[in-house]
């Protein structure tokens, strides 16, 4: 059986240091995608449709995964990546202290084996097994070219994430970058852990910003 070891491959991607800040080059890749909003007074933590977008994309990835790894030609195996979610606004001015106005796009990571068909399987596949769902329909799969960015990896509850964002602008302003994330670009977070499971000091969370050169 083929083996992907994807946390090695795209390791600098997904285990930055969180003693600094870097710039990095995220190529084309591919995702399982799901588009939302976060509800009016409400953040994602609390937001139910959030929350079923997130099962729905985890049981997706687990069938996919296990849908090749028992095929009887060319099995592969290959690991389900993180959570990953493009935060961003409609209008004004992204602020992460103020999240009822946040739209997302949350994703997870595909190897390129998986095709549109295989997808489709494994959407009908969900669909036998928990039933038809709006966000299971909405699901996508699409490929993102983040381009050049800074990210660092913030250790500690969300809530703290301010602090280490200034430390990602301060970085960008001394190395002649500007900060993207407006219409053209989204704030991004990789989530390494279960805040359901994790202590919030523990967490670990990769913080990444899409940048222009001044």
């Amino acid at each position: 059986m083929k083996t992907l070891d994807l946390k090695k491959q795209f390791k600098h991607l997904y285990q930055p240091s969180a003693k600094k800040i870097e710039t990095v080059q995220v190529p084309n890749l591919q995702f399982a995608m799901i588009d939302g909003a976060i509800e009016k007074g409400s953040e994602p933590g609390r937001s139910p449709s959030f929350a079923e977008a997130t099962q729905t994309l985890y049981g997706l990835s687990y069938t996919l995964k296990f849908m090749l790894k028992k095929r009887k030609t060319d099995p592969i195996d290959y690991p389900v990546m993180a959570l990953e979610g493009l935060w961003g606004v409609e209008d004004g001015k992204f602020d992460i202290r103020v999240k009822d106005n946040w739209s997302y796009t949350l994703m997870i990571l595909q190897p390129e084996v998986i095709t549109q068909e295989i997808f489709e399987q494994a959407r009908a596949e969900v669909r036998r097994k928990k039933g038809a769902s709006d966000i299971l329909d909405k699901a996508r799969l699409a490929h993102f070219e983040e381009g050049l960015c800074v990210q660092t990896m913030h250790i500690g509850p969300y809530a703290t994430e301010p602090a280490t964002l200034d430390r990602m602008q301060e970085f960008m302003r001394e190395s002649g970058l500007m900060d993207n994330v407006g219409p053209n670009g989204r704030h991004h977070e990789i989530y390494l852990g279960d805040p359901r499971k994790s202590a919030p000091d523990k967490m670990k969370t990769v913080l990444r910003h899409p940048v222009i050169k001044k």
